[in-house]
């Protein structure tokens, strides 16, 4: 393959999703399917509200932080695709962020390109920007979390951490892995972590992984060391952040907003027809409130799936991150297409400690995920806009989703060469570190 460059990519890449969002405002215009998410246009309403000094809220179903509003004000100062340009700026942004995270690691040029462009050129990373989805901005500031944390700069990490908490609830998963690997073996008081380069030899399997080999979390031993400097530090200003912004907008919206914007999506149930397993029963007993046992049920697996994840694999930062997204949407009560954005953010930056060929198993895997998607989508075409009873074979393909998604990791967590993203430092020594500038 002949060499290209970062800046070509993002060129061509910016090119591409400029011409999409110019082919979205024809579509809009012409054809009864619209290329614009029904979402960003509940943005550009809540931010019209804003703009004229009401409360966001008022635009029914707008179930977001205030902060996404504001950002899309000038939809009605400016154009109306403001917003659109916004998120696929974010969309190269996170391009950029995976050759910059990659590059930290010393992993060679050719296979930083081919990560890149998983991100770039992924249909469906693409066309969320464009289309208008938010997404795009939460995947660059989770990958900015990590950079920060790899260069050290701990005030950081914390405090986009807090923000980007603040912005979509999900990244709380994020929280134990994190603190985990703030620990005086990697970080140092005004010290940069030593990062663990990327050889074609480091790592091993996880067919063949002991716990001593994973760094595995003795129980004991992590709660008696766990409140270090940097995880104090860490606690307190992302915790700081994101009640600052939460009490801020609290006292300007009250309950409405954190109704809307928190308490919602930790208690949503949605009678709507969705890739999530539980929509069936969700949706046969949507206007009789759940019990406790019911909700428990359905939390408890992506709860103990969460917790083995992160004890295996916290010392493997960015993999971690991947197993534990792909993990919580596949088990989460509602799952959107959108959703998927999440962890295919972190697919290129595992890609290059991946023993898994493209040929065979690569494809093989590929088309296993996209032939459940598309399978539930058949059914999900003949209930929405044939209006045919077709729920019990819905919610089958929803059982055969989420097996396909289990397929997948598992597939990807055996073919993983596991690679601490820190080097562990001695009690005493601080070789490898370098100070701060």
């Amino acid at each position: 393959m002949p060499s290209i460059n970062l800046r070509s990519l993002l060129l061509f890449s910016a090119v591409l999703r400029l011409l999409l969002i110019l082919y979205g405002e024809w579509q809009d215009t012409h054809m009864e399917v619209r290329y614009t998410d029904v979402d960003y246009l509940v943005f550009s309403d809540a931010a019209s509200l804003m703009a004229s000094g009401k409360s966001p809220y008022e635009r029914t179903t707008y179930r977001y932080s205030p902060l996404i509003a504001f950002l899309l004000i000038p939809n009605s100062m400016i154009h109306r695709s403001w917003g659109k340009f916004l998120f696929s700026a974010s969309d190269l942004l996170v391009g950029l962020f995976i050759q910059n995270i990659l590059k930290l690691r010393k992993v060679p040029e050719n296979i930083c390109t081919y990560s890149v462009m998983v991100w770039l050129f992924n249909p469906f990373t693409f066309t969320i920007g464009t289309r208008g989805n938010c997404e795009p901005i939460v995947c660059a500031m989770v990958l900015w979390i990590i950079m920060c944390l790899m260069n050290g700069n701990l005030l950081q990490a914390a405090f986009w951490y807090g923000l980007v908490v603040h912005l979509r609830i999900y990244p709380i998963i994020y929280a134990l892995p994190i603190i985990l690997v703030l620990d005086p073996f990697h970080f140092r008081s005004h010290k940069k972590p030593a990062l663990t380069e990327w050889s074609s030899r480091n790592g091993r399997s996880a067919k063949n992984l002991s716990s001593k080999n994973t760094g595995a979390y003795n129980l004991w031993v992590a709660l008696t060391s766990m409140f270090t400097k940097e995880r104090l530090m860490f606690g307190l200003i992302s915790g700081a952040v994101f009640f600052i912004c939460t009490g801020i907008f609290f006292y300007l919206y009250a309950w409405e907003f954190l109704h809307e914007a928190l308490l919602y999506h930790i208690t949503r149930t949605d009678p709507r027809h969705n890739f999530s397993i539980y929509f069936y029963h969700i949706y046969l007993h949507y206007e009789h409130e759940f019990s406790v046992i019911e909700k428990l049920i359905s939390f408890l697996p992506q709860f103990i799936v969460q917790l083995a994840l992160v004890f295996r694999f916290a010392q493997d930062l960015p993999f971690c991150f991947f197993v534990q997204t792909v993990a919580f949407v596949a088990f989460n009560k509602v799952i959107t297409a959108q959703y998927f954005v999440w962890f295919f953010c972190l697919l290129p930056l595992i890609l290059p400690w991946s023993n898994m060929k493209l040929k065979w198993e690569g494809l093989s895997s590929i088309f296993v995920w996209m032939g459940a998607q598309i399978h539930w989508l058949m059914w999900g075409y003949l209930l929405e806009f044939k209006g045919k009873n077709v729920f019990l074979q819905l919610w089958a393909a929803s059982l055969i989703f989420l097996a396909a998604n289990t397929f997948v990791l598992i597939k990807i967590i055996l073919r993983h060469r596991f690679s601490p993203l820190f080097k562990q430092l001695g009690p005493e020594s601080s070789k490898g570190t370098t100070k701060h500038e």
